[in-house]
């Protein structure tokens, strides 16, 4: 097995072992390992027949960081032909929070959401994905 050397935040970190240890994990490798897993796998098995969803993704980051809602506003004009509608809302008086409202196929969909994932001092992001499939409207929620 390779080894890899990734920077994260110290509080991230913690987070992490504590994880391990609560969940009985070996170690944060393995935990590292599974979330990579996991976030590699959550868009397969979702485009089927050229099917398009429809997505809610809810950002967060601190208020007053003019570079990260710079950054968002480019990812948001980027897609801008999935994106039918944003709002931006304060939280607690120390978050801001994007919502936005996509409609399209599922590359499009992970695509955005890789996208705004990759915004540096992002501090969450979570999205829901419903089917727009003429059957049934099936819907997923992942966090």
């Amino acid at each position: 097995m390779s080894v890899v050397s990734i920077s994260m935040p110290e509080a991230l970190l913690e987070r992490i072992d504590g994880f391990a240890d609560e969940h009985g994990y070996s170690g944060r490798s393995e935990v590292v390992r599974e979330g990579t897993r996991t976030l590699l796998e959550e868009f397969q098995g979702r485009n089927i027949d050229g099917q398009k969803h429809m997505c809610t993704v809810t950002v967060v980051f601190e208020y007053c960081q003019p570079a990260v809602q710079q950054r968002l506003t480019g990812v948001r004009h980027e897609y801008d032909t999935i994106v039918s509608a944003t709002t931006h809302a304060h939280v607690q008086d120390q978050y801001c929070m994007e919502l936005y409202v996509l409609e399209g196929p599922t590359e499009a969909l992970s695509g955005f959401v890789n996208t705004v994932r990759a915004v540096p001092d992002v501090r969450a992001v979570d999205y829901s994905i419903t089917s727009l499939g003429t059957d049934s409207i099936e819907q997923h929620i992942k966090s």
